[in-house]
């Protein structure tokens, strides 16, 4: 006859604690290979994005698309739009891509939100980020102020006192003779009359309208000085002959053969009967009245 033993509760014990043990430890595992599960797709995930970034060998790569602008019925300024790569049509609004807001890319027009970086379009409505104005405007200002650009010549010309040439002072308002020009005397109040491109190569450098030249080609004088009474060019050519198209002389002045070599063919009437001879025939002393 078989005999059953009935189990001892010492053996139920010991079953049970193994079989928890057990189940530990297969949770365990499972955790870990998770674990390591987690570890390869992070790995995987970083060689893909450094693959993302590194140019292809094979393909040329493609420059970044150019921000489209247009203004929308609903608002008076110029929205922004990126278009897709490789898309026909790239002002559809279904197809552009909301970009951050930096200096190289505008925001969608649906979102109906100005752009402030983009400042301008040009005729194909390619935005113009503020940035690149900003420097543009910044080198045509340091362009000009260095002189590197051809700026517009200044209109000098200006009658000065009894309708003599003058020269225009840079407040519009001062006019002074244009023998005082370049006489190593500041005029003008900045000192334009005195700069060295106007100075250095008289009368070269001085405009045309400043400038009388004499019968002989070697000499020049200034224009005020043309027409004044007084032989400046030595040979009475800027008081006499059509070079100098003088008028007759006015009533300060006497008309006669000058015996003194600074005149040439009249006399200041505050000479006559002085007791001292200036014309050849003494009519400053005899008929002349000062």
């Amino acid at each position: 006859m078989n005999k059953t033993h009935p189990q001892r509760n010492g053996d139920v014990a010991t079953s049970d604690s193994t079989k928890s043990f057990s189940e530990e430890r297969v949770n365990d595992a499972d955790y870990k290979i998770n674990e390591l599960k987690l570890v390869f797709v992070g790995l995987e995930l970083a060689v893909l994005d450094i693959k993302s970034q590194l140019p292809s060998p094979t393909t040329q790569q493609q420059p970044p698309a150019s921000p489209i602008c247009r203004a929308p019925k609903t608002s008076p300024r110029w929205l922004c739009a990126v278009p897709l790569r490789n898309t026909p049509t790239p002002l559809s609004p279904a197809k552009t891509l909301p970009q951050p807001l930096t200096s190289r890319s505008c925001l969608p027009s649906a979102r109906r939100q100005p752009r402030r970086a983009c400042w301008g379009c040009t005729l194909r409505h390619v935005c113009i980020p503020a940035v690149v104005l900003l420097v543009l405007a910044g080198a045509v200002g340091l362009a000009l102020a260095l002189g590197l650009l051809p700026q517009a010549p200044v209109n000098r010309f200006c009658a000065a006192s009894n309708n003599q040439t003058g020269f225009l002072c840079d407040d519009k308002v001062t006019c002074i003779l244009a023998s005082q020009v370049c006489d190593r005397v500041s005029n003008c109040r900045n000192g334009e009359d005195e700069q060295e491109k106007l100075c250095s190569d008289l009368p070269h450098s001085l405009p045309g309208f400043l400038v009388f030249r004499c019968s002989n080609p070697a000499y020049w004088v200034y224009a005020d000085q043309r027409c004044n009474g007084m032989n400046d060019c030595g040979d009475c050519s800027d008081e006499l002959g059509s070079l100098a198209a003088c008028p007759p002389c006015g009533s300060e002045w006497w008309n006669c053969s000058p015996v003194l070599y600074e005149y040439c063919s009249c006399i200041p009437r505050r000479l006559c009967r002085d007791s001292i001879q200036h014309c050849l025939s003494w009519s400053d002393e005899y008929i002349c009245r000062p």
